[in-house]
Protein backbone atom coordinates (compact mmCIF):
# COMPACT_ATOMS: atom_id res chain seq x y z
CA UNK A 1 0.00 0.00 0.00
CA UNK A 2 3.11 2.61 0.31
CA UNK A 3 2.43 2.88 -3.87
CA UNK A 4 -0.62 4.39 -3.76
CA UNK A 5 0.42 7.74 -1.72
CA UNK A 6 2.48 8.04 -5.30
CA UNK A 7 -0.53 7.57 -7.55
CA UNK A 8 -3.69 8.84 -5.21
CA UNK A 9 -3.54 11.74 -2.53
CA UNK A 10 -4.40 11.52 0.53
CA UNK A 11 -7.95 10.72 1.58
CA UNK A 12 -9.76 11.97 4.78
CA UNK A 13 -11.11 8.38 5.93
CA UNK A 14 -14.02 9.91 8.25
CA UNK A 15 -15.31 11.54 5.34
CA UNK A 16 -15.15 9.20 3.19
CA UNK A 17 -15.91 6.45 5.30
CA UNK A 18 -19.28 8.60 6.11
CA UNK A 19 -19.90 8.86 2.76
CA UNK A 20 -19.78 5.35 1.91
CA UNK A 21 -16.62 5.71 -0.56
CA UNK A 22 -13.23 4.07 -1.54
CA UNK A 23 -10.46 5.06 0.87
CA UNK A 24 -7.83 5.35 -1.75
CA UNK A 25 -9.28 7.69 -4.44
CA UNK A 26 -12.91 8.75 -2.44
CA UNK A 27 -14.92 8.37 -5.59
CA UNK A 28 -16.48 4.28 -5.61
CA UNK A 29 -18.46 3.26 -3.55
CA UNK A 30 -17.48 0.50 -0.65
CA UNK A 31 -20.62 -0.96 -0.48
CA UNK A 32 -22.21 -3.68 -2.70
CA UNK A 33 -25.65 -3.66 -0.83
CA UNK A 34 -26.70 -2.30 2.53
CA UNK A 35 -23.98 -3.60 4.66
CA UNK A 36 -21.53 -5.45 2.42
CA UNK A 37 -18.32 -4.07 1.45
CA UNK A 38 -17.62 -4.59 -1.91
CA UNK A 39 -15.58 -6.86 -3.94
CA UNK A 40 -13.42 -3.48 -5.75
CA UNK A 41 -13.58 -0.17 -6.13
CA UNK A 42 -15.02 0.53 -9.76
CA UNK A 43 -12.82 4.23 -10.09
CA UNK A 44 -9.84 3.10 -8.84
CA UNK A 45 -9.50 -1.00 -8.53
CA UNK A 46 -8.12 -1.27 -4.82
CA UNK A 47 -9.24 -4.81 -4.03
CA UNK A 48 -11.50 -4.50 -0.67
CA UNK A 49 -10.63 -8.18 0.48
CA UNK A 50 -8.57 -6.53 3.44
CA UNK A 51 -11.57 -4.60 4.88
CA UNK A 52 -12.38 -6.81 7.88
CA UNK A 53 -14.81 -4.44 10.73
CA UNK A 54 -15.44 -7.64 12.27
CA UNK A 55 -17.54 -6.85 15.31
CA UNK A 56 -16.36 -3.53 16.10
CA UNK A 57 -19.12 -1.48 14.11
CA UNK A 58 -21.59 -3.59 16.18
CA UNK A 59 -20.24 -2.73 19.65
CA UNK A 60 -20.14 1.26 18.72
CA UNK A 61 -23.79 1.13 17.50
CA UNK A 62 -25.29 -0.78 20.69
CA UNK A 63 -22.79 1.59 23.11
CA UNK A 64 -23.92 4.75 21.47
CA UNK A 65 -27.38 4.14 20.71
CA UNK A 66 -28.21 2.11 23.22
CA UNK A 67 -26.95 5.07 25.82
CA UNK A 68 -29.34 7.92 23.65
CA UNK A 69 -32.38 5.99 23.63
CA UNK A 70 -32.49 4.29 27.15
CA UNK A 71 -31.32 7.87 28.56
CA UNK A 72 -35.04 9.01 26.03
CA UNK A 73 -36.78 6.86 27.61
CA UNK A 74 -35.62 6.86 31.06
CA UNK A 75 -36.10 11.05 30.84
CA UNK A 76 -39.64 10.42 29.81
CA UNK A 77 -41.05 8.10 31.77
CA UNK A 78 -39.64 10.43 34.87
CA UNK A 79 -40.68 13.53 33.62
CA UNK A 80 -44.17 12.30 31.71
CA UNK A 81 -45.11 8.87 32.73
CA UNK A 82 -46.74 7.57 29.82
CA UNK A 83 -48.07 4.23 29.63
CA UNK A 84 -46.06 0.61 28.30
CA UNK A 85 -47.59 0.88 24.58
CA UNK A 86 -46.38 4.49 24.20
CA UNK A 87 -42.83 3.33 25.02
CA UNK A 88 -42.85 0.13 23.22
CA UNK A 89 -44.30 2.53 20.01
CA UNK A 90 -41.86 5.30 20.07
CA UNK A 91 -38.51 3.76 21.13
CA UNK A 92 -38.51 0.36 19.19
CA UNK A 93 -38.37 2.16 15.61
CA UNK A 94 -36.66 4.94 16.60
CA UNK A 95 -33.66 2.42 18.14
CA UNK A 96 -34.08 0.08 14.97
CA UNK A 97 -33.54 3.00 12.47
CA UNK A 98 -30.76 4.92 14.43
CA UNK A 99 -28.71 1.18 15.01
CA UNK A 100 -29.25 0.21 11.36
CA UNK A 101 -28.17 3.99 9.98
CA UNK A 102 -25.29 4.29 12.56
CA UNK A 103 -24.05 0.45 11.61
CA UNK A 104 -23.73 1.50 7.99
CA UNK A 105 -22.21 4.53 8.55
CA UNK A 106 -19.37 3.45 11.95
CA UNK A 107 -18.32 0.47 9.73
CA UNK A 108 -17.38 2.74 6.42
CA UNK A 109 -15.07 4.42 8.92
CA UNK A 110 -13.93 1.68 10.24
CA UNK A 111 -12.86 0.35 7.20
CA UNK A 112 -11.89 3.34 6.06
CA UNK A 113 -9.51 3.99 8.75
CA UNK A 114 -8.31 0.40 8.99
CA UNK A 115 -7.22 0.81 5.13
CA UNK A 116 -5.03 4.32 6.20
CA UNK A 117 -3.68 2.52 9.46
CA UNK A 118 -2.59 -0.91 6.68
CA UNK A 119 -4.11 -2.99 10.17
CA UNK A 120 -4.02 -5.51 7.36
CA UNK A 121 -0.78 -5.47 7.11
CA UNK A 122 0.04 -6.28 10.44
CA UNK A 123 -1.88 -9.43 11.01
CA UNK A 124 -0.34 -12.66 11.85
CA UNK A 125 -0.64 -15.55 9.37
CA UNK A 126 -2.06 -18.24 12.14
CA UNK A 127 -2.05 -20.96 9.48
CA UNK A 128 1.60 -21.77 9.39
Amino acid sequence: MSEDKAIWPPIEPISAGLRGRCPRCGEGKLFSGFLSVGKRCVNCGLDYSFADAGDGPAVFVILIIGFIVVGLALWMEVTLGPPLWVHLLLWIPLALALCLTALRLIKGVLVTLQYRNKAAEGRLDTDQ
